[in-house]
Parts: C-alpha cells; sequence; structure tokens
C-alpha cells in the first residue's frame, strides 16, 4: 500500500509539473515606441551652433557694458563678434 500512494503522489507531481507550464498565460507583448506626434518633438537641429550665437551674444553685452576701451580693441572686438554671429546665422540658414 505504501508504495502506491508513493506511486500515485509521484504521477500526481509529474501531471503537475507537465501542466503547470502550460496554464500559465504568456505575457503580453511589449508595446511598439510611438513615432513623434509632432514635428516640435524632433531634437533641435545642430545645437551646437545655436549655443555658440548665444555665447557671442552674451560676450557682445559684456563687452558693451566694458568699463575700458582697452586701445580700441573693445570696439574691434565687438564688430568681430558681430560678424561671427553673421556667418553663424548665414549657416543655419543654408541647412534649411
Amino acid at each position: 500500500m505504501k508504495k502506491s500512494v508513493i506511486g500515485i503522489l509521484a504521477i500526481v507531481a509529474l501531471v503537475f509539473a507537465l501542466a503547470f507550464p502550460v496554464a500559465v498565460p504568456a505575457a503580453p507583448p511589449a508595446p511598439k515606441p510611438q513615432p513623434a506626434a509632432h514635428p516640435a518633438a524632433a531634437p533641435e537641429p545642430h545645437p551646437e551652433i545655436r549655443e555658440a550665437i548665444a555665447s557671442l551674444r552674451r560676450a557682445r553685452e559684456h563687452l558693451n557694458h566694458a568699463a575700458h576701451d582697452f586701445g580700441g580693441h573693445r570696439v574691434e572686438a565687438i564688430h568681430a563678434v558681430d560678424a561671427a554671429i553673421g556667418q553663424l546665422e548665414t549657416c543655419l540658414k543654408y541647412d534649411r
């Protein structure tokens, strides 16, 4: 009798071991990434150039408010900064 109980328990354990993984539902599929809804979400083109323009504008403000003329070089530096800003803005126009 003892052998038959152990045999039945072994068979029941084997049935559960084989049937249980089949009964477990599969995980839902991973959602697909959605494309950007509008063009504003796209990364900004040439962020380095735009950052350089902003830095040059800040430099021009510092030069405009400088306490000294630095022997006339401050005015030349302001003109050079304006020319650099103009060149960078032209670069951005040609990218379109």
